[in-house]
């Protein structure tokens, strides 16, 4: 099954479709506690037009299976943030946190906007495959990778962990805990 998926940028108007799709079917709401807590969820909504600024401003990640979007990594950049309360908030958490003695605020960073991998497609490495080709296209302009993670969801703290993500810090959003993780791609 492997062999046919392919990692890439989004490039295509449709590719984002396919992304809000896979979103849909993975928002912690739309999920039992059992498959929360097992398969892990994502939080943020994001409708179309802010996927396209996103993918304007720096085009995301997918892996693609015969035509069908199996996975994402989105990117998100200092000057989309504003433009989505959850993302601007995440930024100014970030940018109050320091790292190796250093400031983030004064760093230049980008944050994963959001990770998912279909169900159909866990367990086959996906995850660390886009964080490697995020970071091939991306380590010569940013120095770091950040992301919250929600203290519940475990399945996706491991993940990160194991591509190399490391704790920095906690935030509370909404009366939940997360984890900050950030992987320093100079190491």
């Amino acid at each position: 099954m492997q062999s046919s998926i392919i990692i890439k940028r989004v490039t295509e108007p449709a590719e984002l479709a396919g992304i809000q799709t896979l979103q849909q079917a993975n928002l912690k709401q739309h999920l039992s506690a059992t498959e929360q807590a097992t398969q892990g969820f994502v939080t943020a909504e994001y409708s179309l037009e802010f996927l396209q600024a996103m993918h304007d401003a720096e085009p995301s990640f997918i892996a693609i299976d015969n035509a069908t979007i199996v996975g994402y990594a989105l990117v998100a950049t200092r000057s989309i943030a504003s433009q989505h309360p959850l993302l601007q908030d995440l930024f100014a958490q970030i940018d109050r946190h320091e790292y190796k003695g250093e400031q983030l605020a004064g760093i230049n960073y980008v944050v994963v906007g959001q990770l998912c991998v279909a169900k159909s497609h866990r367990g086959l490495g996906l995850a660390q495959q886009l964080y490697a080709y995020y970071q091939s296209c991306l380590q010569h302009k940013y120095r770091y990778l950040i992301t919250d993670i929600d203290a519940a969801n475990e399945r996706s703290l491991k993940a990160h962990q194991k591509t190399g993500f490391n704790i920095i810090g906690e935030l509370s959003y909404g009366g939940t805990t997360w984890h900050i993780v950030l992987w320093n791609w100079n190491e």
